[in-house]
């Protein structure tokens, strides 16, 4: 293991630009089956607020599995301009080993502009187009996450899985974006086959298992996802909590109640808060809870790691899991 690094996340970073619009601007019809926030063509609308954070899937995991005392580095194709350096900056900020970032010349960064309204949020992702580089001395480390990236991700994958087959003690922990969705199953089989633990919202995991409707059948979704490959399928459900199959045990872990202000980057947070707590050799039901405690805090402020706990503030969330009476239990 170089540097001691504890936990390696693999994928993508980006700029994020939040815009809160002033409501009387806003023409929105929001229900059940479908949602509209639009806005007058042609028309200056006025914002309320603006705040700036960096984001993206890997550095959201990073930074928040640094936070909870996890030696955390990234790797990241990053373009070479000032998005790219702000992102670089703000990793360091939070004590993130950075080696492994390489800014290409004469490339963009990642940028996206988030209309909040409502305690929802509308994304406009630009993901720069990019060839991703390989480190040429990946290290070793005994957690690592590969998550999103953008439509060039297949030469990356497979040089990945052959770094796996050489790396067979490292536990791999699999959260793949949008864009490794629509690619299909088969770009991601062998990333799946050799994954211990798989983070998915029931949407995603509905779309790799092919099951058109998984309500009530929370059993079947999560052994269709095992039969995938993953020891451990961890699927998300927003304010329905989460479920996990360990291989033997169906465990579900109930929320937080607490009013959400801007829901970015809550699937991140679960993520990194379940993943320190395995890393720190919690066992998974505390896991859960860590994982829950920790979105029930970022999706409290703007942005994807504004609100990421910290080992100093852990112990006041979990007291306030307790005392709600937020538990892990088997179905």
């Amino acid at each position: 293991m170089i540097n001691n690094i504890e936990l390696l996340s693999i994928g993508d970073a980006s700029l994020d630009v939040f815009i809160t619009p002033t409501e009387s601007d806003t023409l929105c019809q929001l229900n059940d089956k479908e949602s509209f926030v639009c806005f007058s063509y042609g028309d200056k609308i006025p914002v309320k607020t603006l705040e700036i954070s960096i984001g993206g899937n890997a550095a959201n995991n990073a930074v928040g599995a640094r936070r909870l005392g996890v030696k955390a580095a990234v790797v990241l194709s990053l373009g070479n301009d000032e998005i790219g350096n702000q992102i670089v900056d703000k990793l360091k900020s939070e004590k993130v080993n950075t080696t492994y970032v390489v800014q290409q010349p004469s490339t963009s960064s990642n940028y996206s502009n988030i209309i909040s309204y409502a305690g929802e949020r509308t994304i406009f992702t630009y993901k720069a187009p990019r060839s991703y580089a390989f480190p040429v001395q990946l290290p070793g480390t005994p957690w690592l996450y590969l998550t999103s990236m953008g439509d060039s991700f297949r030469p990356f994958y497979n040089r990945f899985v052959e770094w796996l087959k050489d790396n067979p003690e490292t536990k791999l922990v699999f959260n793949p974006g949008s864009r490794q969705l629509r690619a299909g199953l088969d770009s991601i089989r062998e990333v799946l086959s050799k994954s211990y633990i798989i983070y998915v919202n029931r949407k995603e995991a509905e779309t790799l298992t092919g099951m058109e409707s998984s309500q009530g059948k929370e059993k079947e979704l999560l052994s269709a996802l095992s039969g995938l490959g993953p020891k451990i399928p961890i699927v998300t459900d927003g304010g329905s909590g989460s479920f996990v199959f360990d291989g033997q045990r169906y465990l579900m872990a109930g929320i937080l109640p607490v009013d959400p202000y801007e829901r970015t980057g809550s699937g991140d947070s679960f993520g990194s808060g379940c993943l320190a707590a395995l890393i720190r050799g919690k066992p998974l039901e505390e896991a859960l809870i860590w994982g829950t405690v920790n979105a029930a805090s970022v999706i409290g402020y703007t942005g994807s790691q504004r609100g990421l706990l910290r080992e100093n503030e852990l112990e006041v969330w979990l007291e306030r899991a307790r005392s709600s009476e937020v538990k892990v239990k088997e179905f």
